[in-house]
């Protein structure tokens, strides 16, 4: 009965003011190596990733490749151009090539700020599509036959491209097949070259692939586009839940460890009391343990702080020598582990258990057994705490569901502090309960 009043009148958590000290002695190092926590944001939810495969990206891309491809047709347009300029209208010669210009010089602009594109490269297609339409109207003598071919024939993928940027499917469909088509009715014109009508088809039919070629790739792209952006918002959304649903089950399991190891033991206090000590004693167990869940509710969620290991055994020690049973300490220091405040806790919580456990139902009332007690770093980089006995032992298996001490606060416990706990014993061969953190094959967080 004493031992279980030790243990129950332990503390599960550090004071506010041991917890203010820690934080002062650890914040510095945390701000310096560890992020702010994840599991903090997503509870008040998602947010896009650093550098997501957005279709805002893929847009910037695919502007600014029709912004350089324009630039590069309109210098292999240039030659031709001044020299049909004698062929044309004295104001259109100048006219048309300049309100192309000018709105290339746009496109470049808007790809580069990333504002009106789909205004700029609009644009340059109706402006092109004009020029086309008004081709044979505006020649000096529109009888004479074209040597070579119209230098709009240069730009008609510039166009086809702009208009895959900035008109909606089915309007930048029609566009590349329009565009071609009015090119060939022009090309078979003596203004056009007087080509004849299979040359001018070919022409019109590789207008017409090229642009259709642009448009469906700038169409899968989107497509790609917002279907990883899709992607990644459900999947954010749903580590979103994950995290809260974890975050309740932490919080279910910490409740419960707390009602076990010290609202119980206080009702049992209480329900033994046969003299005013016994009672006195019972009533301060049961303001502790009001004072317990108090703290319990006012832990932050995400909390980030770092415990150093070394404070960890030394809270674990203190708690082992105020039960009534003696414990053989074997430990080692780790100067460079801290582990995270909900872990520390955690761990602490389920030895003093595993150590309270021990003291009540290893002996057999005639032979006192022996204990250790064991904190070392284990291989993934964390720590390993293990408490054994060398008394009655008992059968895992048959521990009923509804004894919580070993169930909920010590396995369920660390089990939500992201650790595992190991449980050898025998009958009459004693118990040996290991705790790691992190469990094996996974690696501590630097």
């Amino acid at each position: 009965m004493a031992a279980a009043e030790s243990a129950a009148a332990l503390p599960l958590r550090l004071s506010r003011a041991e917890r203010g000290t820690q934080d002062t002695n650890t914040r510095g190092a945390v701000d310096a190596q560890t992020p702010l926590g994840l599991d903090s944001d997503l509870i008040a939810g998602p947010t896009q990733p650093r550098n997501p495969i957005s279709r805002t990206r893929i847009e910037t891309v695919v502007s600014r490749s029709v912004a350089g491809v324009s630039v590069i047709f309109s210098l292999q347009a240039l030659p031709i151009m001044l020299a049909q300029v004698p062929l044309r209208l004295p104001i259109m010669a100048v006219a048309m090539p300049l309100a192309l210009a000018v709105g290339i010089g746009a496109v470049v602009i808007a790809a580069v700020t990333k504002v009106g594109v789909r205004l700029t490269t609009g644009t340059v297609a109706v402006v092109y599509l004009a020029a086309l339409l008004g081709w044979p109207f505006l020649m000096l003598d529109p009888s004479a036959v074209l040597d070579g071919k119209p230098w709009l024939w240069y730009m008609c993928t510039v166009a086809t491209s702009c208009a895959a940027v900035s008109f909606p499917l089915v309007w930048a469909a029609t566009y590349t097949f329009l565009a071609p088509i009015v090119y060939g009715i022009v090309r078979t014109q003596p203004s056009g070259g007087g080509a004849d009508a299979l040359l001018a088809s070919l022409d019109a039919v590789y207008a017409t692939i090229l642009g259709q070629v642009i448009l469906i790739i700038i169409f899968m792209l989107r497509q790609t586009a917002a279907a990883v952006d899709a992607a990644q918002t459900n999947a954010l959304h749903q580590y979103a839940t994950a995290v809260r649903q974890h975050a309740t089950e932490v919080e279910r399991v910490q409740v419960d460890s707390i009602v076990h190891d010290s609202v119980l033991a206080t009702f049992l206090a209480a329900a033994a009391a046969g003299s005013p000590k016994a009672a006195q004693l019972a009533s301060g167990m049961a303001s502790d343990a009001l004072t317990r869940l108090n703290d319990a509710a006012m832990v932050p969620a995400g909390d980030d702080s770092l415990i150093p290991f070394n404070a960890l055994t030394v809270r674990i020690r203190d708690a082992a020598d105020k039960l009534a049973a003696p414990f053989t300490f074997v430990e080692c220091e780790i100067d460079t582990l801290s582990l995270p405040v909900h872990a520390s806790d955690a761990l602490f919580a389920a030895s003093v258990q595993a150590m309270v456990n021990s003291v009540q139902h290893a002996g057999d009332g005639i032979v006192e057994p022996g204990r250790t007690l064991t904190m070392r770093a284990n291989a993934q980089g964390g720590c390993t705490i293990e408490i054994a006995d060398t008394g009655v032992g008992f059968d895992p298996e048959q521990v009923p569901s509804e004894r919580l001490g070993l169930r909920l606060s010590i396995q369920e416990r660390v089990a939500s502090a992201g650790g595992s706990v190991r449980i050898s014993s025998e009958i009459g061969r004693g118990t040996t309960i290991t705790i790691d953190w992190p469990p094996e094959g996974e690696v501590a967080p630097a």
